[in-house]
C-alpha cells in the first residue's frame, strides 16, 4: 500500500498539533521542564513550578513564562519569560559536574585586578554571570587579598568582604545542593582545594 500525501499531512499535523497543545498547556519545553531546579542570579536555586502565561492586562497574553520559586525565599514566585531564559537561567549542576569542578579547583586562576573599580565591576560580573569557574576565580582573588591584608595588620575591605559573602553563598550553595551537603561542610571542602596547588 502506498504512503498517500494525505496521510503524510495527518500525521505532521496530529504530531504539530500534540507539540503545540504540550507547549500552551506549559507542561514542559525543551530547555527546563516543571519540577526542575534552576539558577537565576540574585535568587539563587529556584524551582520550576510552571510555565504557561500570565493573566496580566498589561502583559502580552501570547508569551510564555517559567514560573519560579527561590528555595531560600519560599514566599517569593518570580515569572521568567522562556524566550529571554538563555541569558537569564541555567539548569543546576549535577552531582557529577560539582565533583569535577571541585576537583579542577586549583587549576581555576585567580583573578587579579590591581584597579579598584575594575575589579568591582569584575566582582558584579561574575555573580551575574552565575559561571561557577568565574566565581571561583574571584572567590580565589578576594581570599588572597584578604589574607595579604591581614598578614599587614589590616582589615579586609567592604568591597572584598561584601562580594566574597556572595559569591561563597552563590557557589557553596549550588554546590552542596548538588552534592547533599550542608553548605558549612562545602565551605570546609573548597578550603581545603583553594589550598592546593595545582
Amino acid at each position: 500500500m502506498g504512503f498517500s500525501y494525505k496521510t503524510a499531512f495527518m500525521v505532521v499535523y496530529y504530531i504539530c498539533s500534540v507539540f503545540v497543545l504540550g507547549f500552551k498547556k506549559g507542561v514542559s519545553i525543551s530547555m527546563f521542564e516543571i519540577g526542575d531546579f534552576v539558577i537565576k542570579a540574585n535568587n539563587g536555586i529556584c524551582r520550576v513550578d510552571d510555565i504557561g502565561h500570565l493573566d496580566i492586562s498589561t502583559v502580552n497574553k501570547e508569551r510564555l513564562y517559567f514560573f519560579l520559586t527561590p528555595l531560600n525565599e519560599t514566599g517569593t514566585k518570580l515569572y521568567v519569560p522562556t524566550d529571554k531564559a538563555d541569558n537569564g537561567l541555567r539548569r543546576v549542576i549535577t552531582e557529577d559536574e560539582a565533583w569535577q569542578f571541585i576537583d579542577k579547583i586549583p587549576k581555576i586562576a585567580e583573578a587579579w585586578i590591581s584597579d579598584d573599580k575594575q575589579r568591582e565591576q569584575k566582582y558584579k560580573e561574575a555573580i551575574q554571570s552565575c559561571d561557577p569557574e568565574k566565581l571561583m576565580s574571584i572567590i580565589k582573588n578576594m581570599y588572597a587579598r584578604m589574607q595579604k591584608r591581614t598578614a599587614q595588620g589590616k582589615k579586609s575591605t567592604s568591597v572584598d568582604e561584601h562580594f566574597f559573602k556572595i559569591a561563597e553563598n552563590n557557589l557553596y550553595t549550588e554546590l552542596a545542593f548538588a552534592i547533599g551537603k550542608n553548605k558549612e561542610d562545602m565551605q570546609h571542602i573548597i578550603t581545603e582545594k583553594i589550598a592546593e596547588k595545582a
